[in-house]
């Protein structure tokens, strides 16, 4: 059993892992422009193209915004789940990843605009909070390192 200490100085203790429940494993080779990236059991197999260039691939950023609000929807029906509240069957997350820049220095900024149709607002707010505090394991990655900002719509 091994111990994970979190990088951030807002972490109020360190997660002890008991059970690693997936690792996804990848070949990239090349980068932004013509790179290409598969999956160990040939699930993904995609081209890169930077945005703004020619290419008929995706990119980083949209991988990113794709991944975060899937794993986010899975956590809000974990929370859900324990409120004994039944998630909307149109749930759904618009994601959006800036690349941003400062000199050389390169960053992420992100937004989740979270639409729950059908639900209370306040009901809706408190799964997002919770499911964005603690159960998503993007948001948990990302906490303190990038800005976020997550919308009820």
């Amino acid at each position: 059993m091994s111990t994970f200490q979190p990088s951030n100085a807002a972490a109020d203790s360190t997660q002890e892992v008991t059970n690693v429940v997936y690792t996804a494993k990848t070949h990239t080779a090349g980068g932004r422009r013509g790179g290409v990236s598969r999956s160990d059991d040939d699930r993904l197999d995609l081209k890169f193209s930077a945005p703004g260039f020619p290419g008929t691939g995706t990119n980083p950023e949209q991988l990113f915004a794709a991944g975060w609000s899937a794993c986010f929807i899975s956590a809000m029906g974990v929370v859900a789940s324990k409120m004994k509240v039944k998630l909307p069957a149109d749930v759904a997350v618009d994601a959006e990843i800036d690349l941003c820049n400062s000199g050389d220095v390169y960053f992420l900024r992100a937004r989740l605009n979270v639409s729950l149709p059908g639900l209370e607002r306040e009901v809706a707010q408190s799964i997002v909070d919770a499911a964005h505090g603690r159960t998503c394991a993007y948001s948990n990655a990302t906490r303190d390192n990038i800005d976020i900002e997550i919308n009820v719509v």
